[in-house]
């Protein structure tokens, strides 16, 4: 099933501003938060984003962006920007279907 997903995204292109809004929208509906009240430069942990939200929200852009998110992500990236910015370089730069740090 999350083959399918891959081969039919694969080719898609996002940039590090289209992954930022997704991930404030999911965010938002996630943690209900107001998502004009999401600060991108903010820490993730600061809104109470936990480990399990974490896993829920790396699942979601996983079909996404057609590929395999390490967890180790959010923890090195711990904001919306720079999580954004690392997923919009690594995934116009890589072959894999796995982003890892």
């Amino acid at each position: 099933m999350s083959q399918s997903i891959v081969n039919s995204t694969s080719k898609q292109s996002y940039t590090a501003e289209e992954i930022q809004a997704w991930l404030v929208s999911n965010i938002s509906e996630m943690l209900g938060v107001a998502a004009d009240e999401i600060d991108i430069r903010e820490p993730l942990d600061s809104y109470g984003l936990d480990s399990a939200q974490g896993m829920v929200l790396a699942s979601r852009a996983e079909k996404l962006l057609g590929c395999k998110l390490s967890l180790i992500l959010l923890w090195h990236y711990p904001t919306i920007e720079a999580l954004s910015q690392r997923l919009a370089e690594d995934f116009a730069d890589s072959n894999s279907e796995t982003f890892e740090f």
